[in-house]
């Protein structure tokens, strides 16, 4: 997929894109730990199947939006994602908003989940969204943990990984660098090269041995020289 986009991009002299939630989808933070098909706008509710594990669609997140940044081309963020934010499944059916919701009946939930306001200050009345309390699609009673400034400052936050990534793809100009492809790992392993910074995502089941190299970014912490599963690395080796 990474290889078509670029090439049908590059036909029109264009830069590829690359996005993994928009607001027209669930967020990937939940959408990567579906154990059930999940159409495009059926969303996700209390009584759909195949409800997402929420630790493990984080961890997938972070190894996804890991790999996505260090993509040649444009790299697209929605609104909360770099707090972690996963899809609001248990929304009021009075309070949905989505056509697709009445239209269907109440058969499909719809794309309210992922556009519920996001949460800036921890303590602060609708997380900090106004000043009374209220929003148009309410904001679930645990979602402190992902407020802005609770994840600010904090080492190993989504916030911070975001902010660490971002930095590190400007500073290394991956944006406007070219893929390499690494041989010699397994399918379910994705290992590239960019403007001199080796990238690998484990999607296995087992861990894979790292290159000696200078750690950039990491999208879980690394307590040995073998990258778990459901992980993304950047290193600059010699």
């Amino acid at each position: 997929m990474i290889d078509g986009s670029i090439t049908e991009f590059g036909r029109v002299g264009a830069p590829s894109t690359w996005v993994l939630s928009n607001h027209d989808v669930v967020r990937h933070a939940s959408r990567l730990a579906l154990t059930a098909e999940n159409p495009q706008g059926a969303g996700i509710g209390p009584k759909s199947e195949g409800q997402p594990v929420p630790e493990l669609g984080l961890r997938r997140a972070r190894a996804a939006t890991t790999l996505m940044l260090a993509l040649p081309g444009s790299a697209y963020i929605y609104q909360g994602e770099e707090l972690g934010l996963p899809e609001v499944i248990d929304l009021p059916d009075s309070a949905r908003q989505d056509p697709t919701w009445r239209r269907t009946g109440g058969e499909r939930y719809g794309r309210d989940g992922c556009r519920v306001p996001i949460p800036w200050e921890a303590a602060a009345p609708a997380y900090g969204f106004n000043t009374t309390g209220e929003s148009w699609l309410p904001q679930p009673s645990d979602w402190a943990e992902f407020a802005r400034d609770s994840e600010q400052g904090r080492p190993g936050s989504t916030l911070e990984l975001y902010r660490l990534a971002l930095a590190m793809r400007r500073e290394q100009a991956l944006g406007t660098g070219a893929i390499e492809w690494l041989p010699g790992y397994a399918d379910d392993v994705v290992a590239f090269r960019n403007r001199g910074v080796t990238v690998i995502a484990n999607l296995g089941t087992t861990p894979v041995e790292l290159p000696v190299g200078s750690v950039l970014v990491s999208s879980e912490a690394l307590s040995e020289a073998a990258l778990p599963t459901d992980t993304t690395v950047w290193l600059t080796t010699d």
